[in-house]
């Protein structure tokens, strides 16, 4: 029932880019000393939503809702940002700036997610 929610899909992907993105921010402060080693990152959630190609649900039923929806796989980019002499373009202060962003955006998805299952329970006459 909740994965036919468009919102709590859209829940579901943002959650889900925070962990990639928060994955790669992992890797990023690994490699803060390695020589040559350039900074990555995810674009942000919603241009990773807006340009993500839509596809087709599968049905397996006659009765089954045809519809699409969106996959935000975002391929990792090259994060801008100034080299150390070593070519290395880790920056620890920004690494924990984007850290606590993406925190935030997946309590964001949480609370999106939560919020819409008790708003089900309540429609539905439960608590």
């Amino acid at each position: 029932m909740f994965e036919k929610l468009q919102l709590t899909a859209m829940a579901q992907s943002m959650a889900s880019h925070a962990g990639a993105r928060m994955g790669l921010i992992a890797q990023n402060v690994a490699q803060a000393d390695t020589p040559g080693y350039k900074s990555m990152d995810l674009p942000p959630f919603a241009e990773a939503y807006r340009d993500a190609e839509p596809v087709a649900l599968r049905q397996t039923r006659s009765g089954h809702m045809e519809g699409q929806a969106p996959q935000t796989l975002a391929l990792p980019r090259r994060s801008p940002g100034a080299e150390a002499p070593n070519g290395n373009s880790v920056s620890l202060e920004q690494e924990m700036v984007k850290a606590a962003g993406v925190r935030q955006d997946h309590e964001m998805a949480l609370a999106i997610y939560r919020n819409t299952s008790d708003i089900i329970r309540a429609s539905l006459g439960r608590k």
